[in-house]
């Protein structure tokens, strides 16, 4: 092994993680940092290293790929399928087809391409990319109410194998001089589909029982569930099917199941997705010299805004009228339709197969991903604030180390540091009121471990270790949070003044409160009043206005509200 190139690509890693805190001081995604590192250490950048292997990019981009969505599959909720699964399942299939056909008429009007080759340029930028979405969601600070977050999620995770069968399809034609057999691209698309679904899930209850059943050293059950998940994505794609949706799959079904050493699991996986994503950019920048994206800059832009500002948002209103959707929550899911690393991968296809218009396709792929970041990436959190589509998020424990004891089931050992206002002033742990089946471990305070005892006060700067189950970690985190919420996000500005239960009925409002609500009988309760407006799918900060009320769903199981936070002020629209 050539120890420069190595030395070159540490550092490559060491300077895009040191410059990674800048994209929270300058707003840009942290992806794009990756990608502007790798294409300055490339021939047209200062670091001048010639790097066109496309074969070995490609190979090391679809590993990547699969550890990040396996790593995004399993801190998806199964719960979350209940808002966001028929939905997202509509764009990531009809969605991603109506974009293939949009964005190809652009591209063929803008290039002056053959119809094939600008239909091969849509589909290849016609998914949203996993790695963005997860990225900027789970890294911005954003808590987006349910229904959105899961739509996005389910989409980029499943929305590939549609992107990947046309563009598969299209290289084929492309090569065969323009024909193709319909009844075998109609079984490939099944095929991807199909056996990547049936493979992910069976791979996903395979894994959980090999970690269940063995006892390994703890810190090797994160390599075991990579391992099998890099087992399933690879025998997937061995078989025809989608690796990438099986291999999200596999992480969906490994996140909700109890597995062992779980907690440590999330934790390594978190810095392996972070590495994939490090080296994914990185590379795929090696690949591209600025200097070549320039001559296509005005086609590139017209393309990219049109995929943006009208192609996107017309296949959302298309596919997700029929789901309840509201008007601000359709504006931002038409916004968020970021472009990743999936479209880069996807222009390799054409370049491996030597297609005459493969350069151009593969520079216009990267150019419209670059844009995408640029404009969606950097707007994200500002326009869901400004939508008011976030939602109070719950404190997490600091760390969370599972204990892997029979008899201890699965309680873990949760840090909370007590910080903010409520605990400016010491207050005796025996005011505190913890859910019922934890315990207090002890107190960290100043480098010193001290027992719990009733009387003793704690404060801001002081670490509580309790023993508890992952069930109540949001009832936990609500009795010891103190962190600075934005005003707009605290409980009695968010939900109101008033809690009520779903159950209650508009009746009983109007007479306690002294309310009149004409439009809607009296016998109808609150969590009918959400489920009319929100076609039976409501979740936590749906708003229904009655005249001068706002009702603010609080809490929800399955899909009945049933606890209701009531505003006097109808300042805002639902």
């Amino acid at each position: 092994m050539d120890a420069t190139l190595t030395l070159i690509g540490a550092l490559m890693l060491v300077i895009s993680i040191l410059l990674s805190p800048l994209s929270s001081r300058l707003g840009m995604p942290v992806l794009l940092i990756f990608l502007i590192v790798g294409m300055m250490m490339g021939e047209d950048g200062p670091g001048g290293l010639q790097f066109d292997n496309f074969e070995l990019a490609f190979t090391i981009a679809n590993l990547a790929l699969g550890v990040i969505l396996l790593d995004g599959g399993m801190r998806t909720r199964a719960e979350t399928f209940r808002v966001g699964l028929r939905p997202a399942l509509m764009l990531a299939s009809l969605g991603v087809f109506l974009t293939a056909a949009g964005a190809g008429l652009v591209a063929w009007w803008v290039f002056d391409l053959n119809w094939l080759t600008a239909l091969l340029v849509g589909a290849i930028i016609s998914s949203t990319d996993a790695a963005a979405v997860f990225s900027l969601l789970q890294g911005r600070g954003l808590h987006l109410n349910e229904r959105v977050s899961a739509t996005l999620e389910i989409e980029s995770g499943s929305n590939d194998p549609m992107a990947i069968f046309l563009t598969l399809m299209l290289v084929t034609m492309i090569s065969a001089g323009g024909t193709s057999e319909g009844w075998g691209a109609l079984l490939m698309l099944i095929k991807q589909f199909g056996i990547g679904g049936v493979i992910g899930v069976l791979g996903g209850f395979i894994v959980v029982n090999m970690a269940n059943r063995s006892r390994l050293t703890p810190s090797l059950y994160p390599l075991l569930v990579v391992a099998g998940g890099l087992a399933v994505f690879a025998g997937t794609n061995e078989l025809g099917g989608s690796g990438f949706l099986a291999i999200y799959l596999t992480g969906v079904v490994i996140g909700n199941q109890p597995v062992r050493m779980m907690p440590m699991i999330l934790q390594v996986h978190d810095g392996l997705a972070w590495l994939a994503q490090l080296c994914l950019f990185l590379i795929l920048g090696l690949l591209v010299s600025p200097s070549e994206l320039l001559p296509l800059a005005g086609g590139g832009l017209i393309l990219a805004f049109a995929l943006i500002f009208v192609i996107r948002p017309f296949a959302v209103m298309m596919t997700l009228w029929p789901f309840g959707f509201n008007r601000r929550e359709l504006g931002f899911i038409s916004w968020v339709g970021l472009r990743g690393a999936v479209p880069i991968v996807l222009a390799l296809f054409p370049v491996i197969a030597d297609l005459p218009s493969a350069q151009l396709i593969f520079h216009v792929a990267f150019f419209i991903v670059l844009v995408s970041l640029m404009v969606q990436g950097t707007t994200m959190a500002p326009l869901a604030r400004r939508l008011g589509l976030e939602v109070p998020a719950g404190e997490e424990p600091y760390r969370r180390l599972p204990l892997d004891v029979p008899a201890a089931g699965d309680h873990e050992l949760m840090l909370f540091p007590l910080r903010g206002d409520p605990w400016q002033a010491p207050r005796p742990l025996g005011q505190l009121r913890l859910p019922d089946n934890t315990a207090l471990a002890g107190v960290f305070r100043k480098r010193a471990c001290l027992p719990p005892s009733p009387d003793m006060d704690v404060s801001t700067g002081d670490v509580i270790a309790v023993f508890a189950t992952p069930a109540i970690v949001p009832e936990l985190g609500r009795a010891l949070s103190g962190r600075h919420t934005p005003t707009h996000l605290a409980e009695r500005a968010f939900f109101g003044d008033f809690v009520l239960n779903g159950d209650a009925l508009l009746g009983d409002v109007e007479q306690v409160y002294g309310i009149e609500f004409d439009e809607l009988p009296p016998e109808l309760s609150l969590a009918e009043c959400f489920a009319r407006r929100t076609r039976g799918h409501p979740v936590i900060g749906d708003k229904v206005v009655l005249g001068p009320v706002t009702l603010v769903a609080r809490a929800t199981e399955a899909d009945r509200v049933t606890k209701v936070g009531l505003k006097m002020d109808s300042g805002q629209t639902p």
